[in-house]
This record gives structure tokens, sequence and C-alpha cells, in this order.
């Protein structure tokens, strides 16, 4: 297959790229700076204003498969108003110019998969979440709900579209795992406020396969959820997390500390959702790592 990949220089999007191409499949990476980018050998750049520019060769008509991962990280810096406005902007614009991008083509591709996150839901401090519960109405909550219908268009073309919701995606060296394994690090770590947040989490090896299997199930359309089937609570996580280490769990960060410390941003660490995978269990993907204990395992150990 030929796959465009928008934010393909990202964690995930690094991760996904190197699975496709190991298996021959030929990948297109949209970046911000194509001349500087650099993955893996195989891999064909393309800028964003390349894609929007009049008279360049319709790339899209090549591709069978279109991903949009693009989006400024959301957990980098806090959150003042500047940096909201960038959060939101950047995931409308690259929708803005895919969707473009694919009504100009002569060729539309068979498949768009459509990132999204766990954040769509909103505020939920138990209960479980799947992919038919109502969208909250807080910031992430917003950003997501814009992002999902940036891309909504392509439907109209006659293209299958997927949203992913993705929960926490843990590895060793990237994303939020490494933040969360310092303080255990240090001997000092423990729940964060509470700790009965729900904490979604999923491997890596599960997000990319998950994708994959989107991108390659014909039945797959519309929304769902990426997590592990067994959410846990911050606390219960954090428990595991410390035994793993032999490391203690005792030192509680109160909320009102994070809250001072991090702003609004704190959400990401004091609010958390028990998310299902419910579609995508029932459309028959089986998991390599369902259990938090056996994912944290092989991740510890991972060079």
């Amino acid at each position: 297959m030929n796959i465009l990949i928008s934010g393909g220089t990202g964690f995930i999007g690094t991760a996904l790229t190197r699975s496709l191409l190991a298996d021959g499949h030929q990948v297109w990476i949209l970046t911000r700076n194509a001349q500087r980018a650099v993955v893996d050998v195989g891999v064909k750049y393309i800028s964003w204003e390349d894609l929007a520019k009049p008279g360049q060769p319709d790339l899209l008509a090549q591709m069978d498969a279109v991903i949009n991962l693009a989006g400024e990280n959301i957990g980098a810096r806090p959150w003042t108003r500047e940096r909201k406005e960038r959060i939101l902007a950047s995931r409308l614009e690259a929708g803005k110019l895919l969707v473009e991008a694919i009504r100009k083509t002569g060729r539309r591709p068979e498949v768009f998969i459509q990132a999204s996150a766990v954040g769509f839901y909103g505020l939920h401090p138990a209960g479980p979440v799947t992919e038919v519960s109502p969208a909250g109405s807080d910031y992430l909550a917003e950003v997501c709900k814009a992002w999902e219908a940036s891309t909504l268009p392509v439907e109209e073309m006659g293209v299958r579209r997927v949203v992913v919701r993705t929960g926490v995606v843990l590895a060793k060296d990237e994303g939020p795992l490494p933040r969360i394994l310092l303080p255990f690090r240090l001997f000092v770590g423990g729940p964060l406020g509470n700790g009965k947040q729900g904490f979604p989490w999923i491997h890596p090896a599960d997000e990319v396969a998950a994708i994959r299997f989107l991108i390659e199930n014909e039945k797959a359309v519309g929304v769902f959820n990426l997590c592990s089937p067994y959410p846990l609570s911050n606390a219960v996580f954090g428990r595991m997390l410390a035994r793993l280490m032999k490391r203690p769990y005792w030192l509680p960060a109160p909320a009102f500390a994070l809250r001072l410390l991090l702003g609004e941003m704190s959400t990401l660490v004091l609010e958390g959702q028990y998310m299902i995978p419910a579609r995508l269990q029932e459309l028959g993907y089986h998991f390599r790592f369902e259990n938090a204990e056996a994912a944290l395992e092989d991740l510890l150990k991972a060079k």
C-alpha cells in the first residue's frame, strides 16, 4: 500500500512508519520541514506547503490510505491563551489542508484515519466510557470535537473514515511514561491527587497494530477507542509500577499543588477516564498487551 502520514515524525507516527516499512509498504510523511526530517531510509517526505501548492503532482492520487496524526503536543508546555490557540489551530489547519487535497485529487484514498484522544469524553471520575459515551465540555473535549470534525467532509467524498480516540501510549523513552517514571526513580513516587482518576493506557505495539488493523479491515468505519480493555486508576497503576521498579509508593502529589504548578494543564494528570475499546474488540482485534503488568515489564526491560 501507499500511505501518507501527517504528523509522521512524532512518537506514534515514527513507530507506525517503521512497522509499515518493515512489511514492504511505501510511506510518505507530511512535515513542516521536509529537508530536515529524517526517520528511516525508504520514507519520502513532502512539506505542507508543497501539498497545497498549485501545479504540484497529484500526490493524493497515489495514496491508498491517509493517516492524520498532525497536531501540537498538548503536554509540552503550560496552556497559555496563545498555546491553547496553537494546539487547536495546528489540528484544524492540518485537517483543512488534507480535505482540500483529497477534494482536488483525481483518485481518492480508500481509507482515512483521523487521530483523536480520550479527552473527547471530558471529565469522567468513575464508570466505563465507550464509543457511544457523550462528548465532554471542557477544553480538551472541545479540541477533540473540532479535531475530529475537521476531516468529516472526506466521508461525503466516498472515503472510509476511521476516528481513533487514543488513551495514554506508554513507551520507555518517549511520550508520558518517562515523566511518570522519574519520581519513582528518585524514590518519591506516589498518587497524583486522590489517585482515583482513570488511567486508560495502551502499549505502543498495540497502538500501531490497532491502527493497521483498522486500515486493513474494510468493516472499520467511525469511532474506535484505542486503549487496553483494562484501564486502571492512577493509584493502582502507580503501585504496580513501584513494585516492578522495587521503589516505594508513598508520597502523594496534592491536587492543589499540581494545579498551582501546571494551571489548567493539571487536568492531564488529575482527571481521567476508564475508557474501554468496545468497538475494536467487537471487530475482532486481539491485544498483544491487555494486562498493565505485562506491558510495564516489557517496556521496563526494553533497551
